[in-house]
């Protein structure tokens, strides 16, 4: 039998953990080369010369135009919208009835009425849903990712980033650029062209990100790359850009809050079985028969400093009965290298191997969720996205622990691998699982990245 609907879906599976650890799709995918050069050295170009990140094919872009779009915008996200509107932008931060986290996009205002909500499906979806279904006087038109659109994209976005991005960026636009906030909007002019543009950055350097008409983006891509022949310029692969994340502190794919309670049913019987949301899948060592235990809360990923209750929004209520709760925190885990290199040493001794981990990136799922114990050997938290960061020759993880073992120095284990053995999914072989030593850091892990868009 077919499903039509992710309801329908988690019905035939037998609920929404069943669905999500034996579906079958694997992490997250860039579609753009793996490597321009070496992974190594192109992690090390937003750190230490210049890089650019081709964002054109891995996002949705959801464009809303009419005279509630903004109203739209501010009746799903926790952050405020007052003073939103023409070249402006900020995250997008929505949250289910339940309090626990939905997603976050980029949401730019293109007109005072209009505007495009950019990132990961999941919030895209449920922006449209809530358009659609609200009443408002909205009309949503959605540019979907490469991987599952048929037509060309509407945009070309590219990122420049990195210690050398100023000088780069002033060159091809023929002269001084003010240098705007984090998250600013601004312009330039590239080829000849006048392009929008955004301050920000997935590694913290200074740079901007920068879109227009994608029968443009050939003529400003090899504009760039002449220019950047001078500044030692390194395009950024699929394998470095799926560690960016990590090196600066954002956590891309939290588990949606939307595959349980009776106030998200329509929207799981609206949803299609073949959305992303419905298709994604779990992995790790993390174990709950619980779907809420694998649902954030906005504080435990830091965006409890954005919420603002000055509007009615779709979670208010709870979230503020659980404002003056203590949450767990966000933090950078850095693995014991020689744990690390015992599970590569590992694979030399088949049947006793420990979980392959891929370099840079080893997330292997839709949703890492890996285990964090204390050195008593209870369950303290959770650590998801991981990489391997060359510039620092440190294995390194997002994770989210509990507030009496967040602080910096603190000695825990992560536990690698899947338990009995793996799974049925075909990107996790037959292993065992490993302890892994890990000390909390801080986030960003990346001491420019702390500079750039968060300092102390």
């Amino acid at each position: 039998m077919s499903h039509l609907s992710l309801q329908q879906k988690i019905d035939g599976a037998g609920g929404p953990l069943p669905m999500l650890r034996s579906s079958q799709t694997g992490p997250y995918a860039f579609p753009i080369p793996p490597e321009f050069s070496n992974w190594r050295d192109e992690q090390r170009a937003w750190r230490e010369g210049v890089a650019l990140m081709d964002q054109s094919y891995h996002m949705t872009d959801l464009y809303v135009e009419g005279p509630d779009a903004v109203k739209l915008a501010s009746e799903l996200a926790v952050n405020s919208f007052s003073g939103f509107g023409d070249n402006k932008a900020k995250q997008f931060i929505a949250c289910a009835p339940s309090g626990y986290l939905i997603g976050d996009m980029i949401i730019f205002g293109l007109a005072d009425h209009r505007v495009n909500i950019v990132g990961r499906p999941t919030v895209a979806n449920w922006v449209e849903y809530k358009a659609r279904a609200g009443g408002y006087d909205v009309q949503v038109d959605r540019d979907e990712r490469t991987l599952n659109n048929p037509k060309p994209r509407k945009t070309f976005r590219f990122e420049i980033q990195g210690p050398n991005a100023w000088k780069l960026l002033e060159k091809l636009n023929g002269g001084p650029i003010e240098q705007p906030r984090f998250f600013q909007m601004g312009a330039l002019r590239v080829a000849g062209r006048a392009l929008r543009s955004l301050r920000h950055g997935m590694g913290g350097g200074p740079g901007l990100e920068f879109w227009g008409p994608v029968e443009q983006g050939p003529e400003v891509k090899a504009a760039i790359l002449a220019a950047g022949e001078e500044f030692g310029l390194r395009q950024v692969g699929s394998r470095a850009y799926a560690s960016a994340a990590v090196d600066s502190g954002w956590l891309p794919c939290p588990m949606p809050a939307i595959y349980s309670g009776q106030d998200m049913q329509g929207y799981r019987q609206w949803l299609g079985a073949d959305s992303f949301d419905a298709v994604a899948s779990l992995g790790g060592s993390f174990l709950s028969d619980r779907i809420e235990d694998y649902y954030y809360t906005p504080w435990e990923i830091d965006y409890g400093r954005l919420i603002r209750f000055d509007h009615d929004f779709v979670g208010r209520d709870a979230l503020e009965r659980r404002a003056r709760d203590s949450h767990r925190r966000k933090v950078s885990l850095v693995w014991n290298p020689e744990d690390a290199q015992r599970v590569y040493g590992s694979l030399a001794t088949p049947g006793a191997n420990g979980k392959y981990m891929e370099m840079p990136a080893f997330h292997y799922s839709s949703y890492q969720y890996d285990a964090v114990l204390s050195g008593k050997g209870d369950r303290v938290g959770i650590s998801t996205y991981s990489s391997f960061l060359a510039p620092d020759g440190a294995w390194v993880s997002l994770a989210v622990v509990d507030e009496s073992h967040a602080a910096v120095g603190s000695e825990l284990t992560i536990l690698w691998g899947e338990p009995g053995g793996g799974s049925n999914r075909p990107n996790v072989e037959r292993h065992v699982q490993m302890p892994v030593r890990a000390t909390v850091s801080g986030w960003p892990f990346s001491s420019l990245a702390q500079r750039g868009y968060r300092p102390a």
